[in-house]
């Protein structure tokens, strides 16, 4: 690992690559709760792999396909507004979230997050406008991707989106699931635009600004405000000590983060006795992001520890996987991305120059 002091151009491209390297990691066992069919399908993740047809634990079958939610799969959002095409992979027990995906793809949600960092790559700064153009576009227009689930906040905004509503409007309202760490995975992109302006009230308002145009959610804020400012301070430190800013930011959420990795040091604890007993390993934002935050201390001079351990502990890893990964890949810099797992990107040509781009008009 680079023992030099990082520039912030470093530390922007270790979070953008460790953004999509979280994700794709995770992407083949993405909302495994059985640990057990975990290892059977695929032994310890440490390498990217395409997903199994068969989820042991999917129950996207459940899922509504009008609006957000679980419920009737007669509504056509997702089959006619978006996910054109896909929608005959929703009805069939156990199948997979990211059926069809190949090794190393990233999921929707990343996706979404390429298409923020392309909008502020088009101008040199963030229009919401703009934004919202491009994320309508890319979300309605036939194979512009490979996935095949949407989370309900895009399924939500759709739906509004259909009637007639304006695009600003469309986000749906607060549901049981749209305080999950799914909203949170691009506002890393966003944050580090945002540097520049070096004043951490002002970039809050801007980024939860940016989440409220597809997630209504005051619940979901107060997490989001703790990752804006985590995301800070390691930029604004020249040695920042993501371990301890991890473990502050997990207490004042209310979770004894220190305590915790003290007793599983002490023990040598699997992570499964953390998140899987003490915290969920679901998308909720007030067991998930707790959960990232527990993984980034224990692993806080780690990246590639810490990304196996997120993918194999199951949940909604994939969208823990993205924001662990700008969160380690900010603190430690690109050079601590295991060399494979960058190459091994699907649209790793793409990604780089975005990246590069990006870094051009925002480092």
């Amino acid at each position: 690992m680079n023992t030099m002091p990082l520039n912030k151009d470093d530390r922007m491209r270790g979070g953008l690559w460790g953004m999509f390297v979280g994700d794709a990691l995770a992407m083949p066992v993405h909302w495994y709760y059985n640990i057990a069919a975990l290892w059977q399908d695929f032994g310890q993740i440490k390498d990217y792999q395409a997903p199994k047809a068969h989820h042991p634990n999917s129950i996207m079958a459940l899922a509504n396909t009008s609006k957000a939610g679980r419920g009737t799969q007669e509504g056509d959002i997702v089959g006619s507004v978006i996910l054109k095409g896909k929608k005959h992979h929703w009805g069939p027990a156990n199948r997979h979230y990211h059926q069809g995906m190949q090794a190393g793809e990233n999921t929707l949600n990343l996706l979404c997050a390429r298409v923020l960092l392309r909008s502020l790559n088009g101008s040199g700064d963030y229009a919401p406008a703009d934004f919202l153009h491009d994320y309508i576009s890319f979300m309605t227009e036939p194979d512009r991707h490979n996935d095949t689930y949407a989370e309900s906040y895009h399924r939500d905004f759709f739906a509004n989106y259909a009637k007639g509503v304006r695009p600003e409007k469309c986000a749906g309202a607060e549901g049981h699931d749209t305080a999950s760490i799914g909203g949170l995975v691009s506002l890393p992109v966003l944050i580090m635009a945002s540097l520049r302006e070096d004043n951490l009230a002002s970039i809050n308002a801007k980024v939860l600004n940016h989440q409220r145009l597809t997630h209504s959610s005051p619940s979901l804020e107060r997490y989001s405000s703790e990752l804006i400012a985590l995301l800070f301070h390691i930029f604004q430190d020249t040695d920042p000590n993501t371990e301890e800013l991890a473990c502050a930011a997990a207490s004042r959420l209310g979770f004894p983060a220190a305590k915790v990795i003290e007793t599983v040091r002490r023990k040598q604890s699997s992570d499964l006795d953390v998140i899987g007993s003490l915290l969920s390993p679901a998308c909720y934002i007030d067991q998930s992001f707790p959960s990232t935050l527990y993984l980034a201390s224990r692993y806080s001079n780690n990246f590639e520890a810490a990304l196996i351990a997120n993918t194999n502990v199951g949940g909604d890893n994939c969208h823990r996987g993205a924001v662990l990964g700008a969160i380690l890949g900010a603190s430690l810099g690109f050079e601590a991305i295991p060399k494979r797992w960058i190459d091994g990107l699907a649209k790793h040509d793409e990604l780089h120059f975005e990246i590069e781009t990006f870094i051009k008009h925002f480092g």
